[in-house]
């Protein structure tokens, strides 16, 4: 945590040449486990070093839940009251008219937003420097229906890795650190439709390989035993769970990372479900799995 001066319960402190002012630092967040705000904001700052990279330039958007995941939340996309001014603020084009939306482009801006309750960070497949019609990465949500779980949800991502290698691209894990699992691909920047079109006839491949398995169907009632591969993440209006947030669930858990060994050895969720202080081990012994290609590759 940066240096601090002030109560318990509320601090003043210097990070990255920025002044916060932390509050509430002593509300338990997380009730099953007893994880506290300061805890959690120890958390997003000893792991902005890892996260930065998968936010920064991006138009962030956020679940804010003040009292944490029992307590009222909301999906926020507008800078919320209370925001230090020297936030970095984008002004992004929606079908309203421009709107502002914070840029997670520094620690300092990760810890303040964090501060005004904002526990998930979520970010689309571009950049405000490139525009929402290229495209930089493509992300397939991996979530499982009644019956299937996150090991059903490994078995998926493996076949979709082979189906990516096939056409010259490489995924990466990411778990979400709720039911499922997301898989990246570091792309030549591509525009919406493309991209989406892409993932959808791939998912719709899968499906067709590994009936049983896997659906490509955005209807509920088509994903019982089997794992729903959401293709349409792809769109320039949604976004996901960054790497390495935290997720609002009753037990902190977080965005994680994996290994595809991990991925291969996975038999129980819970072997692939981890807490914030697990994922700060992690990067300290083998740093961040989500390895960056060298070189982003074009879609087939």
């Amino acid at each position: 945590m940066p240096q601090a001066s002030g109560g318990a319960d509320r601090q003043a402190v210097e990070f990255e040449g920025r002044r916060l002012v932390l509050s509430h630092l002593s509300k338990v967040l997380f009730p099953a486990t007893g994880l506290t705000k300061a805890a959690a904001l120890d958390y997003y700052a000893r792991i902005a070093p890892v996260l930065l990279p998968h936010t920064a330039g991006r138009p962030a958007s956020f679940v804010r839940a003040p009292e944490g995941p029992g307590g009222q939340r909301w999906y926020a996309k507008n800078p919320p009251p209370g925001m230090p001014e020297w936030v970095p603020v984008a002004e992004i084009a929606s079908s309203e008219g421009p709107a502002p939306h914070v840029m997670v482009d520094d620690a300092a801006t990760l810890l303040a937003m964090a501060n005004l309750g904002a526990w998930e960070v979520h970010v689309p497949q571009w950049t405000v420097a490139a525009g929402p019609q290229a495209h930089d990465r493509l992300v397939l949500d991996l979530d499982p229906g009644p019956g299937a779980g996150l090991p059903e949800c490994c078995r998926i991502a493996e076949a979709l890795r082979e189906e990516l290698a096939a056409d010259g691209l490489t995924a990466q894990p990411v778990v979400s650190g709720s039911k499922g699992m997301h898989l990246y691909v570091r792309l030549v920047p591509a525009g919406e439709e493309a991209v989406r079109g892409y993932a959808r006839r791939l998912a719709g491949r899968l499906e067709s390989r590994h009936p049983r398995r896997a659906t490509a169907t955005m209807a509920k009632a088509a994903r019982s035993g089997k794992v729903f591969i959401d293709w349409s993440q792809n769109a320039s209006a949604k976004t996901t769970a960054a790497p390495y947030t935290l997720r609002l669930l009753d037990a902190p858990r977080v965005a994680a990372p994996v290994t595809w060994e991990e991925v291969a050895g996975c038999r129980d969720a819970r072997e692939l479900w981890f807490t914030p202080a697990q994922v700060l081990d992690r990067v300290a012994r083998g740093g961040d799995p989500l390895e960056v290609p060298a070189e982003p590759a074009a879609l087939p």
